[in-house]
């Protein structure tokens, strides 16, 4: 299976005046980061950048019923990723009851859902033997997740059937050429933002 390198530059905004200025000169539908300048296209909002990107490189499936599963398991993740994204929001106080309930869930709810998938048909990925953009999102959530606090999932055990599937399938993905060149340091991918990137951001959008 050959899964093209998607090369591209990033800009970041590390300034309030960095962000009135794309405001002014109307680079931005919607007032809205991130932005992605692609194929003569200025493109906001998550969803729709990550659909066009994953259609082009052809990790999106046409058939569907196949796309509408890739959808499924996108949005089913979602819910924890968003509180993993979130997490270093909250006040100290408000941690430990957060940190619960995302234990809770990656156990009992999310990452149970995704092995109960793979084990259905047996196959390498979540849409049987071709890799799909739904398969991507759920590496980069075990990845967040182990990153977050890599007890999360190595104190329980548990998971450890659960975690056999998924973890077979985190394997084959990081192996990828282009995604093994993407994991290696020095490289554009971000990890979970701390405290620093969060007051950071907050001056920028005046939060």
């Amino acid at each position: 299976m050959r899964f093209r390198h998607f090369q591209f530059e990033e800009k970041f905004l590390e300034s309030a005046k960095d962000l009135e200025k794309l405001r002014n000169n109307r680079s931005m539908f919607f007032q809205q980061v991130p932005m992605v300048e692609i194929d003569g296209m200025k493109l906001v909002q998550t969803r729709a950048i990550l659909n066009y990107i994953a259609s082009k490189y052809s990790i999106y499936q046409t058939d569907t019923k196949e796309r509408s599963l890739v959808d499924m398991y996108i949005e089913g993740r979602a819910g924890l990723s968003e509180k993993l994204l979130h997490y270093s929001s909250h006040t100290p106080e408000e941690k430990e009851t957060k940190l619960d309930l995302i234990k809770g869930g990656t156990t009992s709810h999310y990452f149970p859902v995704f092995e109960t998938v793979l084990k259905s048909h047996g196959q390498d990925y979540l849409i049987g033997n071709k890799l799909s953009r739904a398969d991507i999102h759920l590496v980069a959530l075990l990845y967040h997740v182990e990153e977050f606090d890599s007890s999360l999932i190595s104190s329980f055990p548990l998971l450890k059937t659960v975690l056999c599937a998924l973890r077979a399938l985190k394997t084959r993905i990081s192996k990828l050429p282009t995604v093994k060149k993407f994991l290696q340091p020095g490289s554009l991918r971000k990890f979970p933002i701390d405290a620093k990137g969060l007051e950071a951001a907050k001056k920028i959008f005046n939060v």
